[in-house]
């Protein structure tokens, strides 16, 4: 340790004030946070990129300030998903000062693993309240039973209204209106359940039919008039 002249001439004065951290909650624990490995939550955060043209979800899973679970969701940038795969295989098994001091390739990535530094070390996780936190895989839970994101794509224009093109179901394929030309329903294909069925021998038309599905007022006694394929029509 280096001084400069003026410190070395100064008396020394003993230190009486002598408080902890302020503690944080934490899996269900009050903890005084001094060091990376007494970092442990489960938590979500979004980021973004500097031209603001894509955007990443970012879920990690931290026990003992180790990443052990890494989810990384991307919407909006073809670059940006292939960035998820290599932030995927970088972020699990580092601990978050690690992640936060590596380049994650995508400049939204990086920004979400920013913010959800920020939450976790502040003690602002998910898992915050619950004895000792989420287990490893709780990060799947969000993808549902077929792991696919959950993407809403809609796109409208002030001539022509609105269309639905991808909802939390599914990819839409039609969309009801009724005698006034409103929305009151839409026809969608899970296309994940769809690609389950085609792996277990079912041929594509077949999986097709079988993971289709619809909400809200679809049928002519529901008082639809007509579907449009929102990509076509």
């Amino acid at each position: 340790m280096i001084y400069s002249k003026e410190v070395e001439l100064m008396c020394p004065v003993a230190k009486g004030a002598k408080h902890e951290p302020a503690p944080i909650p934490q899996e269900g624990k009050w903890t005084h946070a001094k060091q990376i490995s007494d970092i442990s939550g489960f938590t979500h955060g979004v980021g973004w990129c500097a031209p603001q043209q894509g955007a990443c979800k970012l879920t990690l899973n931290v026990k003992n300030g180790i990443i052990e679970e890494a989810l990384v969701e991307t919407i909006g940038c073809s670059g940006m998903t292939h960035s998820a795969a290599m932030a995927a295989e970088i972020l699990q098994g580092k601990t978050i000062l690690e992640a936060l001091n590596t380049d994650l390739v995508c400049d939204a990535i990086n920004t979400a693993m920013r913010e959800l530094f920020l939450q976790i070390v502040y003690g602002r996780t998910q898992s915050a309240f619950s004895d000792d936190g989420l287990v490893i895989g709780a990060g799947l839970e969000d993808l549902g039973k077929g792991l696919r994101s959950q993407v809403g794509t809609m796109y409208a224009t002030k001539e022509k209204g609105v269309r639905y093109l991808e909802m939390a179901e599914g990819y839409v394929t039609g969309i009801a209106l009724d005698k006034d030309n409103e929305v009151i329903g839409y026809q969608f294909v899970s296309l994940g359940k769809m690609t389950d069925f085609i792996k277990k021998g079912d041929d594509p038309n077949t999986a097709w039919e079988k993971a289709k599905g619809s909400y809200g007022r679809v049928t002519e006694e529901q008082g639809c008039v007509k579907i449009i394929d929102p990509r076509q029509e």
